[in-house]
């Protein structure tokens, strides 16, 4: 099946939070308050822009509320924060974030070691939540993690999805993230269950989340497109990794899919030139390279100098 063209591709932007949650290097409030004003005015309707969890679990995202309270709020942008519990809801509601994700992992073995407690223990919780934020206008997002295989346990079971998916639906959870939390998928599981979770939720109540730890990470996005799914995640010079799954690396890098995008047609409404532009200035801002190919080669448009002796032969 050839994707729909005339369909946009949506991208929520999660470097400020997943992508910054591993970086050794403190980046200061004020650096990721610039870093996601650029990213607002890059064309983004969606940033995950910080997470209200204990500053002893994530250091590196200690400034949740004074980041949510310094950004400059563009219109027509959702900004998303990460809660782990009840006590992180309260803080985000506190800083006014549009949307709260939370997150349980597939994986009973994973969500104990990135959640410490059990997945009957987290499902609780959210619970808790949804009473906490019913009646106002904040949304709520559920992420299953490890949803297409887990570091620990290998292969999950495709009904276990499922039945999360239906779980957090009866919760009164209307927003849905499948994610590839260590980079396991491949483009036809990921068709597959993307097709079976399109039979209960709508295109714009589901979000995939990939990684590219083993190079698939765009060729599952298209996957994905073709089965119907219409929102991804994806981080800035393909930065993030889980800090409580071994061997995840970086999120599927943005301006790499927004250039596949561009070069196939699908709209997105992100401007490229200014993701590249930002992307190239993150080494000196964290202190090292970052997986991004598009901010090295540059754009297919962006075309060499003939060399000069190619004039005398």
């Amino acid at each position: 099946m050839n994707p729909r063209t005339d369909e946009p591709l949506i991208v929520q932007e999660v470097a400020p939070r997943d992508g910054l949650q591993i970086e050794p290097t403190w980046v200061e409030t004020r650096d990721k308050v610039a870093l996601i004003d650029r990213l607002s005015k890059a064309g983004f309707s969606r940033i995950e822009a910080g997470s209200f969890v204990s500053p002893k679990a994530i250091p590196a995202l200690r400034d949740g509320e004074a980041v949510f309270r310094q950004i400059t709020r563009r219109p027509g942008v959702i900004y998303v924060a990460l809660v782990p519990n009840l006590k992180g809801a309260e803080r985000a509601l506190a800083a006014c974030a549009d949307e709260l994700n939370l997150v349980m992992s597939a994986s009973e073995t994973h969500n104990r070691a990135n959640m410490r407690m059990s997945c009957s223990a987290s499902r609780d919780g959210f619970a808790d939540i949804v009473r906490c934020v019913a009646g106002s206008r904040v949304g709520l997002n559920a992420t299953v993690a490890t949803a297409f295989g887990c570091p620990f346990e290998g292969p999950i079971d495709e009904n276990r999805v499922i039945g999360i998916v239906a779980a957090y639906q009866e919760m009164g959870i209307p927003n849905v993230t499948l994610a590839d939390t260590t980079g396991m998928a491949n483009p036809r599981q990921v068709a597959r269950l993307v097709s079976r979770v399109l039979e209960r939720l709508s295109a714009d109540s589901l979000t995939l989340h990939f990684h590219n730890t083993r190079g698939l990470g765009l060729a599952n996005v298209l996957a994905a497109y073709d089965a119907g799914a219409r929102r991804f995640d994806a981080a800035l010079g393909g930065l993030g990794g889980c800090p409580f799954a071994p061997g995840a690396s970086g999120n599927i890098c943005t301006e790499d899919l927004i250039n596949l995008c561009d070069e196939m047609g699908i709209p997105t409404g992100i401007d490229l030139q200014q993701l590249i532009a930002l992307s190239r200035e993150l080494p000196e801002l964290l202190g090292h390279d970052v997986p991004g190919q598009v901010a090295k080669a540059g754009r297919n448009c962006d075309l060499h100098p003939v060399p000069e002796y190619i004039g005398s032969l």
